[in-house]
């Protein structure tokens, strides 16, 4: 489940209601951090010049105006293709990765319909590396897609595993990463370390979704938070450091208070900026001349 039932898209990011249907009262932990921003201009750029690079029409772009427009149009929008292929390729693994967990908690899964839609799309290879991964590390699912909610800072989400390995819990996020040109698996991004300490610091969380159940966080205490790359070649887990915690919980903070100050001046529909007339013309005038 990479939608969950409480959350929508607004116009202010993703955001959760308490029952489904219901009000969207906070934003999600992605939409939070997604408030740091990013320079992705240089990534843009490669993308545009690739996708011009390789179609096979630029060959007769001197024939044709309008061709030559379709081309740089096509490869404008290159990076927002690549960008929903892959999110539509994070959700199809996620899906297995879900219900792999499901099943091994005896609940009813799909774990073969998932990963025959990962054959269908050319992408087993994940499904592969995610269950060598899977036996290698042997966890005991606690939870798998579960619903958390904090009232204190005002969020919400949805993670992706808890479970327990090696006797410890663990708190796990997937990220399906593609493969670089030694056939190695992408890097984690560092900011996984927020979504995941987000995670720790939840309040509540959804242990019935049949009937929108709520209880206490019983996974505060969690000692490993742990970022899993999932790739083609490999998979890559990484344990977010214990002494940055703190720090990035600081800042997933100040990141909500963006978010909220964001969203308080768009709804407060007052124009950012107003326009100013010029004052008025200084009267004229005469100098009084004395006579001696």
């Amino acid at each position: 489940m990479t939608s969950p039932k409480l959350a929508s898209d607004t116009d202010h990011g993703r955001m959760y209601a308490r029952t489904e249907g219901g009000t969207l009262e906070v934003p999600s932990i992605t939409t939070i951090i997604g408030q740091q921003a990013t320079d992705l201009s240089g990534w843009h750029g490669y993308m545009a010049a690739k996708a011009a690079l390789e179609d096979r029409r630029s060959y007769r772009v001197s024939q044709s105006s309008g061709l030559k427009f379709a081309i740089i149009r096509d490869a404008a929008q290159a990076s927002e293709r690549y960008r929903d292929e892959a999110a539509a390729r994070g959700d199809r693994v996620h899906n297995y990765a879900e219900n792999v967990a499901l099943a091994k908690m005896g609940k009813e899964h799909r774990t073969e319909e998932c990963r025959e839609i990962l054959v269908s799309n050319g992408e087993q290879a994940y499904a592969d590396r995610f269950d060598e991964w899977w036996d290698i590390y042997n966890p005991r699912p606690l939870a798998t897609e579960v619903t958390i909610w904090n009232h204190s800072v005002g969020y919400a989400g949805t993670l992706d595993l808890v479970a327990e390995i090696a006797g410890h819990v663990c708190i796990i996020d997937y990220k399906t990463k593609g493969t670089d040109r030694k056939g190695r698996v992408k890097a984690l991004d560092p900011k996984v370390v927020m979504q995941l300490v987000a995670g720790l610091k939840a309040e509540e969380y959804i242990s019935d979704e049949t009937d929108n159940l709520w209880k206490p966080w019983e996974y505060s205490k969690a000692p490993i938070l742990m970022g899993v790359a999932l790739g083609q070649t490999q998979v890559v887990p990484q344990q977010a450091n214990p002494v940055t915690l703190e720090k990035n919980w600081y800042r997933f903070c100040a990141l909500k208070r963006v978010w909220d100050c964001t969203r308080d001046l768009a709804e407060n529909g007052a124009e950012a900026l107003m326009p100013v007339v010029p004052p008025p013309a200084t009267p004229t005038t005469t100098p009084i001349t004395h006579l001696g």
